[in-house]
């Protein structure tokens, strides 16, 4: 009965799009059957909320996230699809266009679209600028009106091309939501004024993205990597077969000191997150008979080329809740349930608290890395920083500070940087940058140069009463959020910020000034 009232209320639903409600109705169906099969202790760690799933599905029948080589295909054409090997720049739209729909995902919409400015740029000779522009143009609105998700990612740079300059040109001039973009920063390839063009469209819009190229390339072997949905770095040709996350915050509660959350509550919990994570790809890799598709027989993707994700979120509330077991004043005591701290004593502010969130950083990372996985890249999980979804209540995404509590920009980067060392598949925080920095995009080109050398991955930021906003990593339009509830959304996501709006307490960031006589990032 419960299944059959939840499919009503869908097809009934005053305010999904026809395409939103099949989307719904196939995750209905997909979870009415039985779980993967996990043991009694991973389970009751799933209903306690330690470990999460991530709402994937019961039964697997496609990864989260898939890599397309997009180059190989264009090159070589597709039997499955009928299509010739491309031949110009119609030809090479075209194709990635049709490729586009039959590339899954864990939101039945493509998360990754490739290296754009890499694979357009064979293309284009012969071709003005203005011509370039226009087709762009035109192939970017269509992919925000047929595929309206803001998962769905864009790659360019670190080269200087003429597609990489136009796209940027084309996305701040549209501010769509969709594609989410991100720009690959390399310091010996990538000139200053193309990184200051992909800075002040931050200003502007708070895309895109800026990836730490080197760090990641050095990460993956040669055949390369990609930004996928919001700045999950993957293996190219590959993908994530599954991301399973630990509440770290959940995980400290159970503790009964910082040696016992080292030496025992830690370990345990990862293994069974591991435990949920061998039982979701072995479904995916040995039932669902994904992996016979025209992608892997046409040499698109490689099996061996997928990953677990090992996400964690909930840092700061852990870190809080473990300082204050072994505090001595009763207000500490009574925080320590709900992983709170004043300013200047919790994670984000205080030396101590920042050095034990590493120290845990770095127990995941050893766990991650010496832990064999069946289905895994080299055999192993990635690690990730996993940005939170819309039902997180009290707790703060992957390793990030709570929101209303950031500090300065800059001892916000330093109080993160050396955790991006350990999350392979990617971490991210998002600085929330006074509006006046419009009026001086060169200090937002400083702080993103800044934190690059200090060791981020990523580099994201949203600027004060930009209609675009970033959520956890994917973007929305605060005017899309207010009018969500009354009318919904075209978007698959708008709904999806609107309930991380209440729950999460997005808006609640804390704009900061860029203070240039705090900077220690001087470039010339």
């Amino acid at each position: 009965m419960a299944l059959q009232e939840n499919i009503v209320k869908i097809v009934s639903h005053p305010h999904l799009s026809p395409k939103q409600k099949s989307n719904y109705l196939a995750l209905e169906a997909e979870n009415s059957l039985p779980y993967v099969t996990v043991s009694e202790s991973t389970s009751h760690a799933m209903k306690d909320g330690i470990i999460c799933d991530m709402f994937e599905g019961h039964a697997p029948f496609k990864p989260r996230y898939v890599l397309p080589d997009y180059a190989k295909y264009l090159k070589q054409g597709s039997e499955y699809l009928e299509l010739s090997p491309a031949e110009d720049f119609d030809d090479a739209l075209n194709a990635l266009i049709i490729l586009y729909h039959h590339v899954p995902s864990v939101t039945n919409i493509p998360v990754f679209l490739g290296h754009v400015d890499t694979l357009l740029m064979p293309f284009v000779s012969g071709l003005d600028a203005d011509v370039i522009y226009r087709k762009l143009k035109r192939f970017w609105i269509m992919l925000d009106r047929t595929l309206p998700d803001a998962f769905m990612h864009v790659n360019i740079g670190p080269t200087d091309n003429i597609i990489c300059r136009t796209l940027l040109r084309i996305d701040v001039e549209l501010q769509q939501i969709a594609p989410n973009l991100t720009f690959m920063y390399d310091p010996g390839v990538t000139p200053d004024d193309l990184l200051l063009l992909a800075t002040t469209n931050i200003c502007l819009c708070n895309k895109p993205h800026i990836a730490n190229y080197p760090l990641h390339a050095d990460t993956f072997d040669e055949r390369g990597f990609g930004i996928v949905s919001c700045y999950n770095a993957l293996p190219l040709a590959g993908g994530a077969n599954t991301l399973v996350r630990l509440n770290l915050k959940q995980v400290a509660l159970k503790a009964t000191s910082i040696d016992d959350f080292f030496q025992q509550t830690l370990p345990h919990y990862c293994q069974l997150t591991f435990e949920l994570i061998e039982a979701r790809s072995a479904f995916l890799h040995q039932k669902s008979h994904f992996f016979d598709s025209f992608l892997v027989k046409e040499q698109l993707i490689d099996e061996s080329r997928f990953a677990p994700m090992f996400g964690i979120y909930g840092m700061a509330e852990a870190v809080n809740i473990l300082q204050a077991l072994s505090a001595t004043d009763p207000i500490a005591k009574v925080n320590s349930t709900k992983g709170v701290s004043s300013y200047g004593n919790g994670y984000g502010h205080n030396l101590a608290a920042n050095q034990l969130g590493l120290k845990i950083s770095a127990a995941l990372d050893k766990i991650v890395t010496s832990t064999p996985v069946t289905y895994g890249y080299n055999g192993r999980a990635l690690l990730h920083s996993q940005s939170g979804i819309s039902l997180d209540k009290g707790v703060t995404p992957g390793v990030r500070i709570p929101y209303g509590t950031e500090p300065d920009p800059i001892s916000h980067i330093q109080a993160l940087a050396k955790h991006h060392q350990y999350y392979t598949a990617g971490i991210s925080d998002i600085l929330s940058i006074d509006e006046t920095v419009k009026s001086n995009p060169q200090a937002m080109l400083q702080l993103c140069k800044g934190a690059l050398s200090l060791g981020f991955r990523e580099f994201t930021a949203n600027v004060a009463n930009n209609d675009l906003v970033r959520v956890t990593g994917y973007m929305v339009k605060r005017s899309d959020i207010e009018t969500f509830k009354h009318c919904g959304s075209r978007t698959n996501t708008t709904g999806l910020a609107a309930e991380a709006a209440i729950n999460t307490g997005i808006l609640q960031r804390q704009a900061r000034v860029i203070a240039h006589e705090q900077s220690p990032f001087v470039y010339e």
